[in-house]
């Protein structure tokens, strides 16, 4: 079984898992696929539910394995991707997915299933407001900060890949705006 995919990226910090936890309220034909990573759990993450976690050493071999739709190393030594098993979990239950995943890996799954995906890109505002949403969340250093402030430069210069692009320059309407491109690919 086989169903369509939705797949939402951005810099970190732009509120793509906000909205992707937003849609996922509001349209229960979607399952939402856990992407794999090689870094270390965050304060309050589970595995299986948050991410796949694994040691950097495994998530390679699961790449030589050839067990990933897609995978990127984000920043030194940590690796992201998303599992073949988990695309077909979730066809397997009846469902469309829904991916919240890096950049890269937004534009390799679109290049794989091409018209059985909708790529949304999540565009902050501006690289300003970018970093002071990374400093409110108090989560990382100066030096973190300024790590993911340059990628999302680096990110934002891949928008025009995706298929949408929606400025989240407030929540409530990107919200909206991205459930009713998701609700209009569902039902073509």
């Amino acid at each position: 079984m086989s169903g369509k995919m939705i797949i939402v990226s951005a810099p970190s910090g732009a509120g793509k898992t906000t909205i992707v936890k937003h849609i996922m309220e509001n349209i229960a034909t979607l399952g939402f696929s856990v992407s794999a990573t090689s870094r270390a759990p965050r304060k309050g993450e589970t595995d299986g539910s948050d991410y796949y976690f694994m040691s950097t050493g495994d998530f390679r071999k699961e790449i030589e394995a050839d067990r990933f739709v897609e995978w990127e190393e984000v920043y030194p030594g940590h690796y992201y991707g998303t599992l073949k098993s988990e695309v077909e979990r979730i066809w397997n239950r009846g469902m469309n997915i829904i991916f919240d995943v890096d950049v890269k890996g937004g534009i390799s799954i679109k290049n794989i299933y091409n018209d059985k995906a909708l790529s949304i890109f999540i565009m902050p505002p501006s690289v300003a407001e970018l970093e002071k949403r990374l400093r409110y969340r108090g989560k990382d250093g100066d030096d973190k900060i300024r790590m993911r402030v340059e990628k999302a430069v680096e990110e934002i210069g891949f928008a025009g890949k995706f298929d949408e692009i929606v400025v989240n320059d407030d929540l409530h309407t990107a919200c909206n705006e991205v459930l009713k491109l998701i609700n209009e690919f569902l039902n073509q």
